[in-house]
C-alpha cells in the first residue's frame, strides 16, 4: 500500500512540473497568450501526462500490473475504453 501511495504523490506532482514546460514548449507561454488559455492549456495537458508517467513510476516501483489495470479501469468509466480493447 505504501509503494502505492507513494506512486500517486510522484506522479503527481511531477505532471504538475512538466505541464508547465510542456505548454511553454508547445508556445502557449504564460507571457504569450492570456491566462485563460494558458491554464486551460496546462490543466488539459496535465491528464495525459499524469497517465503516461503514473504507468511508468508504477513499473518502477514493481506496481505495473496494478496501475495498468488503474489507468484501463479509470479510462473506461471516462468514456475512453474504446483505447484498451
Amino acid at each position: 500500500m505504501i509503494a502505492i501511495f507513494i506512486v500517486f504523490a510522484i506522479t503527481g506532482s511531477l505532471s504538475g512540473k512538466l505541464a508547465g514546460p510542456l505548454v511553454e514548449w508547445m508556445g502557449l507561454g504564460e507571457n504569450n497568450t492570456h491566462g485563460v488559455i494558458y491554464w486551460t492549456a496546462r490543466i488539459l495537458l496535465i491528464f495525459p501526462v499524469y497517465q503516461f508517467i503514473l504507468i511508468i513510476i508504477g513499473w518502477l516501483f514493481g506496481q505495473f500490473r496494478f496501475f495498468w489495470e488503474f489507468e484501463k479501469k479509470m479510462l473506461k468509466r471516462m468514456g475512453l475504453g474504446f483505447l484498451f480493447p
